[in-house]
């Protein structure tokens, strides 16, 4: 695959609440060396589908009333944390051009039908964090980037979590 692929296809990158820092600065980069927008997606799995219709992909009650409000403040803190943190990569810079998306249901899912419809080159998300609750739910529910990895045809590049295992504990 060659760098001129890249330009005018956005890179999607996962994103959720308290995510280690490292997922959007890697995106960053890699979006600012190869001229690409970014599309910054999160997954809320805590929404479901309510009645489905056909013409319209689901109905205009397909989240759970009582999480609307929730959900507004939460895209609105998850989009200046991305614009903050793309401006202090870049200080005096260019930041990548970028767009926030919130999506329900299945996170490996969602993510990949996103990005089969804005034509992602790419999509990166990150790893884990470390911690028993993470561990176990990683087990109910399985790793994103594993999923991914298996069941699309798009690379998936999957950040790790830098942090050394000792400073984890406290």
């Amino acid at each position: 695959m060659t760098w001129e692929h890249f330009n005018g296809n956005p890179l999607l990158v996962g994103i959720m609440p308290q995510q280690h820092p490292e997922v959007l600065q890697t995106a960053s980069a890699l979006a600012a060396r190869l001229g690409a927008p970014l599309v910054c997606a999160y997954v809320d799995e805590a929404s479901y589908l309510v009645e489905w219709d056909p013409d319209r992909s689901a109905h205009r009650l397909s989240r759970h009333p009582d999480a609307d409000d929730d959900m507004q403040a939460l895209s609105a803190d998850l989009t200046a944390k991305v614009q903050s943190t793309l401006e202090a990569l870049a200080p005096g810079g260019k930041i990548p051009e970028w767009s926030f998306r919130t999506l329900t249901g299945d996170p490996a899912r969602a993510l990949g039908q996103l990005a089969a419809e804005v034509d992602a080159p790419i999509i990166i998300v990150g790893t884990p964090e470390r911690g028993f609750t993470h561990r176990l739910s990683e087990a109910l529910n399985g790793s994103v980037g594993t999923w991914l990895s298996h069941h699309q045809s798009r690379p998936v590049l999957v950040v790790p979590y830098r942090k050394p295992a000792h400073e984890d504990r406290g």
